[in-house]
C-alpha cells in the first residue's frame, strides 16, 4: 500500500487534513484503531470558532452544520447573582458555532467514503517507523492481516494517547505541562436548554458551565476535585448543585432531565515541541491539551491542520519544503495564544481550595471590569471566536 501523506486518526484533525490534501491532489490513506461507529458516536466538544466554521463550508462538509448547527453571538458571564452577555457579533462581527464534535466526523466520513477514498477503521498493532527517512512507513494490522503503508509523509492525528507522539525519541522531546488542582463533573442530560447561549458561572461553591447540544441535549459542568469519584454524585445532588450555583438574584431554574453520561475531567494544559520529527507531523492532541474553559481543542487541531496542509501543498505543487521546515514554529503561535486564553478563564472563573476572600474579591473585580469595559470585553471576544 502506498500514497503521499499516511495519516493515523481518522478524528477532526486527521479527516479534515485528509480533504484539503485531497482538493488539492495530494493522496492519503487514514487509518483508524476504533470503529467507525464508536467514533460517530462518541460525544465531544463542540463548540466552533468562526473560522472553523468558515472552512468546513470552504471544504464541501458544512451543509447539515448550517441547517441543524446553533449558531451563538455571545455569551453570558454569571456572578454574584446577575448575568452579564458578551456581545461577540456587536464586539467583533463575529460569531461561533455549536455544533457537535462527532456530528462533524459523521459529515466528513460520509464526504471521504462517497468519494471512494482510503478510510481504514479498527487498525491495530500501528507502528510507525523510518521516521528519518524520505520514505518513512505505517506498520499495522488490518482484518488479521499485517500492513505496511508507504509514504512521503506521516500525519500524527491521533491524539493524546495515540502512537505518533511517542514515536519520537524523549531526548528530542520538550514538554510543557500544568495541573489544575481541580476538575469537571460533566453530565450529558436529555433537556432542552435553559438558554439561548452558554452559560460561565463563577459561584463562591465552585465553577458551574451550561452549554448545549442539541435543542434536546444538555452539557453541563460542575468544578470538582480532579480525583473525584463519580459515584459520590447522584443526579439528585448533581442537579442540585447546578441549580445553586446558576443561581440568578432575579430567579433562574435549569431545565432538568434524564443524564445519560456523566464523567470527571481534570483540568491541564500540556504542550510538546517540536511537533515535528523527520517527516513525522503532529497535530490536534496529540501535541497540546488545553484546559476546556476557552472551547479551544477542537480549534486548536484544525488550525494546525489548515497549517499543516498548506505546507505540504506547497512542497508537492511548489517543490518547497520550508513551509514544512517551519511547522513547528507556526503552530505554536497560534496553541500557545490559545492556551493563555484558556488557562487564563480558568484563574479567572474557578474557585481555589486555599483561596482566600481577597483573591475572591480579585476575580470579581475583574469579572466586573469584563462586564464593565467595552476593551475589555473586546479581549475576550476575540480569543473566544478566534479572531487572532
Amino acid at each position: 500500500m502506498k500514497t503521499q501523506v499516511g495519516i493515523i486518526g481518522a478524528g477532526p484533525a486527521g479527516l479534515i487534513l485528509s480533504r484539503l490534501l485531497d482538493l488539492n491532489g495530494i493522496s492519503s490513506v487514514v487509518i483508524e484503531n476504533q470503529s467507525r461507529s464508536y467514533i460517530e458516536s462518541r460525544i465531544r466538544a463542540g463548540v466552533l470558532e468562526h473560522c472553523t466554521m468558515d472552512l468546513l463550508n470552504i471544504i464541501g462538509i458544512g451543509e447539515r452544520m448550517m441547517q441543524q448547527g446553533m449558531h451563538h453571538h455571545g455569551v453570558e458571564l454569571r456572578f454574584e447573582g446577575n448575568g452579564h452577555r458578551i456581545d461577540f457579533t456587536e464586539l467583533t462581527d463575529q460569531q461561533i458555532m455549536v455544533y457537535g464534535q462527532q456530528e462533524i466526523i459523521k459529515d466528513l466520513i460520509s464526504a471521504h467514503l462517497s468519494e471512494s477514498r482510503p478510510l481504514l477503521f479498527e487498525v491495530s498493532d500501528v507502528i510507525p517507523k523510518e521516521l528519518e527517512s524520505k520514505s518513512p512507513v505505517i506498520h499495522f494490522i488490518y482484518n488479521g492481516e499485517a500492513q505496511v503503508l508507504e509514504c512521503d509523509i506521516i500525519a500524527g492525528c491521533d491524539g493524546y494517547h495515540g502512537i505518533s507522539r511517542p514515536s519520537i525519541p524523549n531526548d528530542i522531546l520538550k514538554i510543557h505541562e500544568h495541573s489544575f488542582p481541580f476538575g469537571w463533573l460533566g453530565i450529558l442530560a436529555e433537556a432542552a436548554p435553559s438558554s439561548d447561549e452558554l452559560i460561565y458561572a463563577s459561584h463562591d461553591r465552585g465553577f458551574a458551565l451550561h452549554s448545549m447540544r442539541s435543542s434536546q441535549l444538555v452539557r453541563n459542568y460542575i468544578q470538582c476535585a480532579p480525583e473525584e469519584n463519580i459515584n459520590n454524585w447522584s443526579d439528585d445532588r448533581i442537579w442540585s448543585e447546578l441549580q445553586s450555583r446558576m443561581e440568578l438574584s432575579a430567579g433562574f431554574s435549569l431545565n432538568e432531565g434524564k443524564i445519560i453520561e456523566k464523567s470527571v475531567t481534570p483540568m491541564r494544559g500540556f504542550i510538546v515541541e517540536p511537533m515535528q520529527y523527520g517527516n513525522l507531523y503532529l497535530a490536534g492532541d496529540s501535541a497540546h491539551i488545553v484546559p476546556p474553559t476557552g472551547a479551544k481543542g477542537l480549534n486548536l487541531a484544525v488550525k494546525d491542520v489548515r497549517i499543516l496542509s498548506d505546507a505540504l501543498n506547497e512542497k508537492y505543487v511548489n517543490g518547497n519544503s520550508s513551509k514544512l521546515k517551519a511547522y513547528t514554529t507556526n503552530c505554536l503561535n497560534h496553541v500557545w495564544r490559545a492556551q493563555y486564553f484558556s488557562a487564563w478563564m480558568t484563574r479567572l472563573l474557578h474557585t481555589y481550595e486555599d483561596q482566600d476572600s481577597y483573591q475572591r474579591q480579585l476575580q470579581l473585580a475583574q469579572l466586573r471590569y469584563i462586564t464593565e469595559s467595552r476593551y475589555a470585553a473586546t479581549s475576550l471576544a476575540e480569543n473566544y471566536v478566534g479572531k487572532y
